[in-house]
């Protein structure tokens, strides 16, 4: 059996304030793969996401990703490993004054770390592969169009186009759907399930909607109060497993 894309293994997560975000987290995500993680606000749904993404330093446990400890590395040899992961946020963080097809560029700047680069130019040679990732996506004619003029939908396709010029091995999804109106949302993890099935890449994707998950998804792990409550196949995630996620804990009764 092959490695997984990303292994997270016995993963904790204490804030400065105390409080657990996350407690002996496992999760793995493998090449073709979409998993989409479930949970209420606040469950660690997004720490676990930005821990894979070496955005935040887990307290304990273990990170890898295409076989890289990312958890214990920093400076370069942390940006070079995160290479691999392509970010996708709730908001599409376009410039919006700048062309879609600038836009989509500036994810290639992380293989071109040039005096160029660094003064703001982008790198036209990946210009071709950049209208691919448009043609990815449903929107090569859009390439020239101010971002800012690109409907939500659009617009989050158009990052999805973006994290894909960085030629990722996994994408990582927080909550991609959250502003989006049902239709557009369809569309987005359509997409991704796409990207999954079809072109390889492992997605791993944050959620709010237990439907989307179950018709999108390959698997769910569902996490409450940073611990991982299940983590298997839609069909064999029942209604009331899911329900118990968004069921406040009770507090403990003082003696």
């Amino acid at each position: 059996m092959s490695r997984p894309l990303i292994d997270v293994s016995s993963l904790a997560m204490r804030y400065p304030t105390g409080r657990m975000a996350l407690t002996e987290a496992n999760l793995t995500l493998s090449a073709g793969e979409l998993v989409v993680i479930l949970g209420a606000n606040g469950c660690g749904k997004s720490t676990l996401l930005r821990c894979i993404a070496g955005m935040l330093k887990p307290t304990s446990g273990q990170i890898q990703v295409a076989g890289k400890p990312i958890s214990s590395l920093s400076g370069r040899a942390l940006a070079d490993a995160r290479m691999a992961l392509g970010m996708v946020f709730q908001n599409a963080n376009l410039v919006k004054r700048r062309s879609v097809i600038a836009n989509v560029l500036a994810g290639t700047l992380g293989r071109h770390r040039t005096l160029a680069t660094s003064l703001g130019f982008l790198p036209q040679g990946e210009r071709s592969f950049a209208e691919a990732c448009l043609a990815e996506v449903g929107l090569q004619s859009f390439a020239a169009q101010r971002a800012g003029t690109l409907s939500g939908g659009q617009a989050q396709r158009a990052s999805v186009a973006r994290a894909l010029a960085q030629r990722p091995l996994a994408l990582l999804a927080d909550e991609p759907v959250a502003s989006l109106d049902p239709e557009a949302s369809e569309e987005l993890m359509t997409l991704l399930r796409r990207v999954a099935h079809e072109d390889g890449l492992g997605v791993l994707c944050v959620l709010h909607q237990p439907d989307l998950a179950r018709r999108y998804a390959d698997r769910i792990l569902g996490l409450k109060d940073g611990r991982v409550q299940f983590n298997d196949k839609p069909a064999d995630v029942a209604e009331v497993a899911v329900a118990a996620l968004y069921t406040k804990t009770p507090e403990p009764v003082a003696a």
